[in-house]
């Protein structure tokens, strides 16, 4: 199974992925800031990144747009998690590299799903 990061400042966000992470036997770790989640994707490497967009400092595009453009975490997908479902946001995301864009509240066959398109 895969490796995941989520990068969410949600504390109960990001128990609700880990829980359906782990029930599919995923590892997961997790960030509460854009900047911790890139720090993180460097020297964990993990198999694919849940970016949230809504967060202090770093947002997700900005935190997406690094890692994918980034010389040791280009290669790792990241998918996009966020309560932002405009059109608009969809387009911006996909512009900054991410491999998949989900909107809040997610159900766990589509994040599985998506997890599974991107790393296999």
């Amino acid at each position: 199974m895969a490796k995941v990061l989520i990068v969410d400042d949600s504390p109960t966000e990001t128990h609700k992925l880990t829980t359906m992470l782990s029930k599919g036997g995923h590892s997961v770790l997790s960030a509460e800031s854009g900047e911790l989640g890139i720090e993180m994707a460097r020297q964990e490497q993990p198999d694919v990144v849940l970016m949230d967009i809504v967060m202090p400092g770093l947002n997700g595009f900005q935190a997406t747009r690094q890692l994918t453009r980034g010389e040791e975490t280009s290669h790792i997908p990241v998918i996009i998690v966020t309560t932002k479902d405009q059109q608009t946001d969809r387009v911006w995301g996909a512009r900054q590299g991410a491999s998949a864009y989900l909107a809040k509240p997610v159900n766990e066959k589509s994040l599985i799903q998506a997890i599974n398109d991107v790393v296999a």
